[in-house]
């Protein structure tokens, strides 16, 4: 029930939330020489039930698999790249050029995924003006503006949690369609754009619980 109810394009959030890693998957068996790949053999690699696999991989793949062999690997990469969108890159733009900011436009990988960060934006004006990773850094006030211009759709929020909601609310008004936000914070935005929330505290938290937990378990009675 809990699927249903956080739908994308027709597929529920969790199940999008696994094709990447599908993807990423099936690239390393193709690399190794396997050629063909059964449904049963990746929920047993990725420790997934086996049932959810199959309904995955039948929401991209162009082709059933076959009986015994399962799916051409080359094929169902092919059909996971054109449903996630890697082979159209869409333009995005970040805002708040800090240490996390910085590390973001500094970083080649993005446009493997369908996506470019084209520019930043930052309300410090030492940092205006000046080119990070290759991207220029642009006042605040430009924002809106560059946004409907450029007919940009992914906003990227870097700025701390009290100004996260002020910069979501422009990027939406710019045109933005989907937010990538690793502001600590709940964003409120209209129904027809997607949040996707990087919270990192909440990601080292239970890290660190996981190591605790494992540290009392070895600890000698």
């Amino acid at each position: 029930m809990e699927e249903k109810k956080h739908m994308v394009g027709g597929i529920s959030r969790k199940t999008l939330e696994r094709l990447p890693v599908y993807h990423h998957y099936l690239e390393g068996k193709f690399a190794e020489g396997t050629e063909t790949i059964s449904a049963p053999m990746i929920a047993l690699d990725l420790k997934l039930n086996e049932v959810q696999v199959r309904k995955d991989i039948a929401s991209v793949a162009k082709t059933a698999g076959k009986p015994k062999t399962g799916y051409a690997v080359k094929d169902l990469i092919d059909d996971l790249e054109e449903f996630l969108g890697y082979h159209n890159v869409n333009q995005a733009v970040l805002v708040g050029a800090g240490y996390l900011g910085r590390a973001l436009l500094s970083y080649k990988g993005f446009e493997q995924y369908g996506v470019e960060i084209v520019m930043a934006f930052d309300s410090d004006g030492r940092k205006v003006d000046t080119k990070i990773g290759g991207k220029m850094v642009l006042p605040m006030a430009k924002l809106e503006n560059l946004c409907q211009r450029m007919n940009i759709h992914i906003g990227i929020i870097t700025v701390p949690a009290k100004a996260a909601q002020e910069v979501c609310d422009q990027l939406v008004a710019g045109g933005v369609r989907a937010v990538w936000n690793f502001a600590p914070v709940h964003l409120n935005v209209p129904d027809h754009v997607l949040v996707q929330n990087e919270n990192m505290a909440v990601s080292l938290a239970a890290l660190s619980k996981y190591l605790y937990e494992v540290q009392k378990k070895e600890e000698p009675i």
